[in-house]
């Protein structure tokens, strides 16, 4: 069975051909183990680099540098070594074999993070901030996974807990030592306005975790419309590549086509449905389906429409099915005589490349999303946590507006406490924590 105590390895610089690979091992006897295999064998310093080669017995198997780490001065907080050998992934395939032929195993996903965490080197938001960074595909996602990493957010959520365990002292000291004449004695109702404070700011965390979430995932965006109207052409243009078959045919466009973009800094989410009629095509009739559906989880509708062509009872229907969505009605085919004009749309020509007026809507919509370094939540765990400890203090207020004893209103604030410490990983349990850590890459 895995423990905590054994050595692991794995290689942290990702599975690609490069010049340079970097193998990671850590653990108790990470130096022993490296040792047995590198043939610079000097009483080594701390984070200095050492030049070598790698051998199986007699047999060279890579030249390369290797950086050692003391506990408790590494990543993972344990001692740690660094082989920084060729890319080849052969070469790196015979390193970790010869590191595991002498007493290594082989990683799991998260690990290096995962004991970076246990061993108490980063909290949990510090450690889904790694994974973030790693993965952030957008400017502004990038800088709010620094800020997590950086503990800005480590910091602003402990602030946050504090202000919380003030209220719930005044409390305690009350139950605790009623008989001292200095401890100003607390009703049910003396503790009724900080529990509404901290609900006011407790809403405001939760509101902000949803832009955070946002900026961290990006902006499901669904472009939809009947038929022939340039949807498959206007996701080209935006994506800047050939993603999506263009012709003149009605109905090219069968089933969903994705693609991202990083947009102004921000992740647009580009999904271009099948044009949206009547059919008695059953293929047809199916991705019609999935287009309607795609509207149900759309952050940003882009309804097209074909300008050059008047309004058709389809075009109507759409309008009114979308009406209440955050929408930008597209009037496309700019470049041609237009049959129509809509108020508030926006006119394009995919044709022409000519996506200015769209581009400048969709930027002032989502102006709020643009990351200017405040602490920010961003993930589901972090946000369920936030609105389990909201429940818990809405039962306090409840009990308080009841006027049930100061001890039963204690428990509950007790409760939302520990719920907003386990967004920093405190009392998580080790399930929970192999599941988060399952997420990240190997080497990691």
């Amino acid at each position: 069975m895995d423990s905590i105590n054994d050595t692991i390895v794995a290689l942290c610089s990702g599975g690609v051909k490069a010049a340079i690979s970097v193998i990671r091992v850590s653990g108790n006897d990470a130096f022993l183990i490296v040792d047995k295999i590198f043939t610079n064998k000097k009483n080594h310093e701390h984070q200095h680099v050492y030049y070598g080669h790698i051998k199986d017995n007699d047999e060279i198997i890579d030249e390369v540098m290797v950086t050692y780490y003391y506990s408790p001065k590494s990543f993972t907080a344990e001692d740690m070594v660094e082989i920084s050998c060729h890319g080849n992934l052969l070469i790196v395939k015979k390193i970790i074999g010869l590191l595991i032929k002498n007493g290594a195993r082989l990683a799991k996903n998260g690990e290096f993070s995962k004991r970076a965490f246990l061993f108490n080197r980063i909290d949990l938001v510090n450690a889904e901030a790694i994974n973030d960074l790693i993965n952030a595909n957008s400017e502004q996602s990038l800088k709010l996974a620094l800020s997590g990493l950086n503990g800005i957010t480590s910091d602003y959520v402990y602030q946050l807990s504090e202000s919380l365990l003030d209220v719930i002292a005044q409390i305690e000291v009350n139950i605790d030592y009623p008989e001292y004449d200095d401890v100003e004695q607390l009703r049910y109702d003396s503790v009724l306005p900080s529990i509404n404070d901290f609900l006011d700011k407790l809403d405001k965390v939760i509101a902000d975790t949803k832009k955070g979430q946002t900026i961290k995932n990006g902006i499901d965006t669904v472009i939809i419309g009947k038929p022939n109207v340039g949807k498959s052409s206007l996701l080209n243009a935006m994506l800047k590549e050939d993603k999506a078959i263009v012709t003149d045919i009605e109905g090219t466009t069968r089933d969903i086509v994705e693609g991202k973009i990083d947009f102004y800094g921000l992740t647009l989410n580009l999904i271009d449905t099948a044009g949206i009629r009547k059919s008695n095509d059953l293929i047809e009739q199916i991705g019609i389906s999935k287009s309607l559906k795609s509207l149900e989880n759309a952050s940003l509708v882009l309804l097209v429409l074909d300008g050059s062509k008047p309004l058709s009872d389809e075009d109507n229907d759409l309008l009114n099915k979308t009406k209440n969505y955050q929408r930008i009605i597209i009037v496309n085919k700019s470049d041609q005589k237009l049959c129509f004009k809509i108020d508030n749309a926006v006119y394009i020509s995919t044709i022409n490349n000519d996506l200015k007026q769209l581009e400048e809507r969709i930027k002032s919509m989502f102006n709020d999303l643009i990351y200017d370094n405040t602490p920010l939540l961003f993930n589901a765990r972090q946000e369920g946590l936030l609105n389990k400890a909201k429940e818990h203090l809405l039962e306090a207020k409840n009990q308080a507006l009841n006027g049930q004893v100061i001890d039963l209103i204690s428990i509950d604030l007790k409760e939302a406490y520990t719920c907003i410490l386990e967004i920093l990983g405190k009392n998580n349990s080790f399930d929970l924590l192999d599941s988060i850590f399952s997420k990240f890459c190997l080497g990691k």
